[in-house]
């Protein structure tokens, strides 16, 4: 990789906040970042080589702080959050039930093999995507928390389910990676809750900010990374651990400070990159040679939406339902995973990614017909 291919990689990411410069459309920025990296990829003009190892190494830096971050967004200390974990619970549980029946049907459909991994799919949201969708809104109220609650615990369980279920020849050997991954990932919030009771981030923190030192940002990209080299060591994606240290984080408060340099970082440099360089390493055309699989992308992307709509029979807004619909960093993980792994058929990973675009699509409707109806959704 060179300075120049760099150059262009960083100047296409700026595609993502021109397409998503209307904010009444809720278009998230990594759409726009796709779009350039499949023009300029394998799809397109093929300027972008994905398997340039340094392209490689870099992408594989901003998958592991995109999830990173991810893991942040999930609301784990809000106490008004915890107060709706039942009904938020018995949502995510009433679609994983009815995903896991769709994924296996759609699998056979196909004949793919994957039926696990279309349930993962379909169950998952994205706290990265919802929560500020939530906030922009200004919504409150009980339906709102009990939302957040369903997202946040469809979000993680996903994402710690999804390495076992994507290759099923080594979950044994992903479950003990995970159990790994997981109990570094304790440990680093147990290190920090007693750095943060004792009063030490706090003088980290001053001396940080008196003397520029980015303390607190230096630390958390260091456990980051500590973890990424863990799960690589123990074979498990580093998907599960930029989640689980973006959850250790979140449990203990991410001071603003580092929310506003890990933005910097994760939104104008390594962000852009994964999902361009994403972009550039699918391969639509192979959907000409498939071209079942446009279906297939089409049949999920419909299949998560139905799926979490049926929470209307547990009291669930239907504009809700197909907001908790919304999916980013699975099925970017499964095509990601399931690329390096090699267990995909030709065009399924593009036939992911276009479900997961239909679902954001669904869930930028949504998000508009819950703006106009603001004050009636978020009585309490």
């Amino acid at each position: 990789m060179t300075f120049s291919t760099l150059a262009l990689v960083i100047t296409l990411g700026l595609c993502g906040p021109l397409l998503a410069l209307r904010q009444a459309w809720h278009i998230p920025v990594l759409l726009g970042e796709l779009l350039a990296g499949i023009v300029f990829g394998a799809t397109g003009f093929g300027v972008l080589h994905t398997a340039d190892p340094i392209f490689s190494f870099l992408a594989d830096m901003g998958f592991a702080v995109v999830m990173f971050v991810a893991g942040t967004h999930v609301p784990v200390r809000d106490p008004a959050v915890r107060t709706a974990l039942d009904s938020g619970a018995v949502r995510a549980v009433l679609v994983g039930l009815l995903a896991t029946a769709a994924g296996f049907g759609i699998a056979r459909w196909f004949d793919t093999g994957h039926g696990a991994v279309y349930a993962v799919l379909m169950a998952s949201s994205s706290a990265a995507l919802v929560l500020p969708i939530i906030d922009s809104l200004g919504l409150q109220g009980k339906p709102v928390l009990a939302l957040t609650a369903q997202v946040a615990i469809a979000d993680t369980a996903c994402v710690v389910a999804l390495p076992l279920v994507i290759d099923p020849a080594n979950a044994g050997r992903a479950a003990l990676g995970a159990v790994a991954v997981a109990a570094a990932a304790t440990v680093l919030f147990l290190v920090l809750r007693k750095l943060e009771s004792s009063g030490a981030r706090r003088r980290a923190h001053r001396l940080s900010e008196d003397r520029a030192f980015a303390l607190e940002l230096r630390v958390s990209l260091a456990a980051l990374f500590a973890l990424c080299a863990l799960a690589t060591q123990t074979q498990v994606s580093i998907m599960l651990a930029g989640f689980a240290a973006g959850l250790a984080v979140a449990g203990i408060g991410e001071p603003r400070r580092v929310a506003r340099q890990l933005f910097a970082i994760n939104d104008g440099f390594l962000g852009p990159l994964f999902f361009v360089w994403l972009g550039a390493r699918l391969n639509l055309r192979e959907f000409g040679d498939h071209p079942r699989l446009i279906l297939l992308g089409l049949v999920l992307g419909a299949g998560a939406v139905l799926v979490h709509l049926a929470t209307r029979v547990a009291g669930q807004p239907i504009a809700f339902g197909a907001l908790a619909a919304a999916q980013v960093g699975v099925p970017v993980a499964a095509v990601t995973v399931g690329s390096q792994l090699h267990v995909l058929v030709p065009g399924e990973a593009s036939a992911m990614m276009l479900g997961a675009l239909c679902t954001i699509a669904t869930a930028a409707l949504a998000a508009s017909r819950i703006a106009t109806r603001a004050p009636h959704t978020t009585e309490h």
